[in-house]
């Protein structure tokens, strides 16, 4: 349709059908169906889509009410910014990121200008998504959105790229550091932060972990965790001052971090024989501790839960003696907790009120009681004293027997294997030596 040369000289509107030559029908597999009135060599310039179907080349021509007709399909989502993107045809300048309103619209704007080849937009959209901040179910539909769309798009995903292994080692470190530093109480939240970040890290989970560990990264986390520990222990030489009391906790809270740490990377050797080494200074203050805050004694346990089950089941190594002066130190300080845990009022679900009569008073205070660490601590006790030499072994057992806190922990399994090796054991043994001097004497 030829216009005149007043109509040429307004700007053409989009949906006019008096000056209109051709029809755009947007239709949706869910029934939707709406005609666009439009103007070709507006769209033909705009659009790749729009110029191959309407070119001489194009197989076939659709008419629909007297005009050339050209048919998008789409999706039920992308409706609207089908109708979006024909009116961006028609604006004086080109599309801009004010434009675009927010990152659900530019991800849908992006979506169409792709399946219309709209380079003008495309470029609009992607710098636009490529320098904003994303929300999460944002971020999972550009990831479902973007690759599909090759080199033109690629920059949005750069936030998203792999980056390689020195990157990953050197930001590791600096937060391993961190995190080991023991910063003030104002940096709580930033260290709890970087400690879950680092375990995250290491861990394997539908995903392989981010970082594998070799020597030199290992080496790294066993001198940070090693300074934790020298801090730790020096805390426990000055802890009877108030503030040095909130030192003891903080290093606690960190210390049962960082032995998940060193756990992943099977290096927790120096973390169990300076725990070992250190035994009777930390109940003699978490006994201390306890008449200040309900927290203490069972962060303790919960470490040295970890501690004496890596011992007992043999990822750790320590000769007889070290055994036997942790479990001595160790069944006496978890025997008087438990049973001032048991013999304790309940005061919720969640906690339970704690007497401390047992170390001179003290008061009431709120601990939370986990049964997990009570089993862990109970069962590491029953291997580790199976491990002892036997006559070590009877001692602990008649100390068990005669204490009126026999209930826990519950070294029934201990004492059965006990009698059973005691009283077979110059049978056994005399089989052996038979055996010997038979051998021998071939």
């Amino acid at each position: 349709m030829e216009l005149s040369d007043n109509e040429s000289k307004e700007p053409l509107k989009i949906g006019d059908r008096s000056t209109s030559d051709v029809v755009v029908r947007i239709r949706t597999h869910e029934g939707r169906d709406e005609w666009i009135y439009c103007h070709s060599h507006i769209i033909v310039k705009k659009s790749k889509y729009f110029a191959d179907r309407l070119s001489e080349n194009w197989p076939t021509c659709q008419i629909l009410d007297s005009r050339n007709c050209v048919e998008v399909h789409c999706e039920e989502r992308d409706f609207d910014y089908q109708i979006t993107v024909l009116r961006f045809f028609y604006a004086q300048s080109d599309v801009t990121v004010t434009d675009l309103c927010n990152v659900a619209n530019a991800i849908g704007i992006l979506r169409v200008a792709f399946e219309l080849g709209c380079p003008q937009i495309i470029s609009t959209c992607v710098g636009y998504l490529e320098a904003v901040p994303w929300e999460e179910s944002e971020e999972e539909e550009i990831l479902k959105t973007v690759p599909k769309m090759g080199s033109q798009a690629e920059q949005v995903l750069a936030r998203l790229q792999p980056v390689n292994r020195a990157t990953v080692v050197k930001i590791f470190v600096s937060a391993i550091r961190f995190a080991t530093s023991s910063p003030g109480y104002e940096m709580n939240d930033l260290k709890t932060s970087a400690q879950e970040q680092l375990e995250y890290m290491l861990t394997e989970d539908d995903d392989a972990p981010l970082l594998t560990a070799d020597d030199e990264v290992k080496s790294e986390v066993r001198d940070c965790v090693n300074g934790l520990l020298a801090r730790f222990v020096n805390v426990l030489e000055s802890v009877d001052e108030e503030t040095k009391m909130g030192l003891f906790e903080a290093h606690l809270s960190d210390l049962s971090w960082a032995f998940q740490i060193v756990a992943k990377l099977e290096i927790w050797g120096d973390f169990v024989d300076t725990w070992a080494e250190a035994s009777v200074k930390i109940v003699r203050v978490a006994k201390v501790a306890f008449l200040l805050t309900g927290v203490a004694k069972l962060k303790v346990l919960e470490v040295t839960a970890k501690v004496l089950e890596t011992v007992a089941y043999g990822s750790v190594v320590l000769p007889s003696v070290k055994r036997l002066h942790l479990v001595k130190v160790w069944l006496a300080f978890v025997r008087l907790v438990k049973s001032s845990v048991d013999d304790s009022v309940a005061v919720s679900d969640d906690s339970v009120v704690v007497s401390d009569d047992d170390n001179g008073g003290g008061g009431d205070v709120a601990v939370k009681s986990d049964d997990e660490v009570w089993q862990t601590l109970e069962g590491a006790f029953v291997l580790m004293i199976l491990a002892l030499p036997s006559a070590d072994q009877a001692e602990i057992l008649t100390e068990w027997l005669e204490n009126k806190q026999i209930r826990y922990p519950d070294l029934t399994e201990a004492f059965e294997v006990w009698c059973y090796r005691s009283k077979v054991a110059k049978r056994r043994l005399g089989l052996l030596d038979g055996d010997s001097q038979k051998t021998n004497g071939v």
